[in-house]
């Protein structure tokens, strides 16, 4: 008898851990993106309901403005995913000892670098004296970008007793004070970038794409909370299946993409872009599931030498890459490498 109730408690305890296991793969995806042109991915699956097709279940979309917001929301546990760029990536890595999530694949490369006002009188390297530049937000990809390539320039910023202010901005404020003229230039990604040349009549000073040898250089990646991870095997293959399939179907066809993105960026912001300003956008970004890891870690150095973090970064453990190489094992694809 005692034999026949323990045998009879073990199975109904399996038998309740399958069903919470079922109930986890059940549950609503919380995705979170940014309503930019390097996230193009996320507007895609988001305009044509793609993603929810491929799970079977709801996605629940967040939008953010930066990176450092985005993994504010992850620390919170109030999304599972999301796309991001490389510094709030390896800083919220870092902060969680490598515990709260990993990076699973690539999203783009390219698409950001320094837009000047042609009236600003910047011409040169040497041009940027007293001037005034924005970045999206404190601690994001770009700001990072560019503190290192004014320091590698031997600029000193304001607060350490230079000449040159680098100031954190949302996107469309950088654009209002840029048309005010009340900011000389912008860090920034698209289309932001083309944003400020044709709306705000600006001039492209530095493509971030000719500071790498080979021209790529991750911009977006996708993380997973751990937890998430651990309790949905089968969702996080199919949100790589999808992501694999929309990066396929976008760069097929990138003036049909250029649509439907610019569709869905109307919806989630409640105004499209200038065809041309898209048109342009598309030009400088490439849309890959590669994550590029040897540029992320030289993302990390630079974090380091501009004081961002203490000590140089451990990244061991930041990726987990065997669900994304399985999926493109099974589509005929080469594997990517961490």
């Amino acid at each position: 008898m005692t034999f026949q109730l323990t045998w009879l408690s073990i199975c109904a305890a399996l038998l309740a851990c399958a069903q919470c296991s079922r109930a986890a793969e059940a549950r609503a995806v919380r995705f979170g993106h940014f309503p930019n042109v390097t996230h193009a991915q996320a507007l895609y699956a988001r305009a044509d309901g793609a993603m929810e097709r491929k799970l079977g279940v709801p996605v629940r979309w967040s939008i953010f403005n930066a990176g450092p917001t985005a993994i504010e929301a992850m620390f919170a546990d109030a999304i599972d995913l999301t796309f991001v760029g490389p510094n709030p990536a390896i800083n919220g890595f870092i902060r969680s000892k490598g515990e709260k999530f990993v990076i699973i694949a690539g999203a783009a490369s390219g698409g950001s670098g320094l837009v000047v006002r042609k009236d600003a009188g910047i011409t040169t390297e040497n041009d940027f004296k007293g001037k005034t530049i924005a970045s999206p937000q404190l601690g994001n990809t770009q700001d990072v970008a560019a503190r290192m390539w004014f320091d590698e320039h031997g600029y000193k910023l304001r607060e350490k007793g230079g000449t040159l202010t680098l100031i954190p901005l949302s996107n469309p404020d950088q654009l209002l004070l840029f048309q005010k003229k009340q900011i000389d230039g912008a860090w920034t990604v698209e289309p932001w970038l083309s944003r400020l040349e044709l709306e705000g009549d600006g001039k492209l000073f530095l493509d971030e794409r000719t500071l790498w040898p080979s021209g790529h250089y991750v911009t977006t990646h996708l993380i997973v909370n751990r937890d998430f991870l651990a309790q949905n095997p089968n969702l996080i293959k199919k949100i790589l299946e999808g992501l694999v399939d929309v990066t396929q179907q976008i760069n097929s066809n990138k003036t049909a993409a250029a649509t439907v993105l610019n569709g869905e960026l109307k919806k989630t912001t409640g105004k499209s872009l200038p065809e041309a300003v898209l048109a342009r956008a598309l030009e400088r970004v490439e849309f890959t599931w590669d994550p590029l890891a040897a540029s992320l870690r030289h993302c990390a150095e630079s974090a380091h030498k501009v004081g961002f973090t203490r000590t140089k970064p451990d990244l061991t453990g930041i990726y987990w890459l065997r669900p994304l190489n399985e999926v493109l094992k099974q589509k005929g694809l080469p594997p990517v490498r961490d």
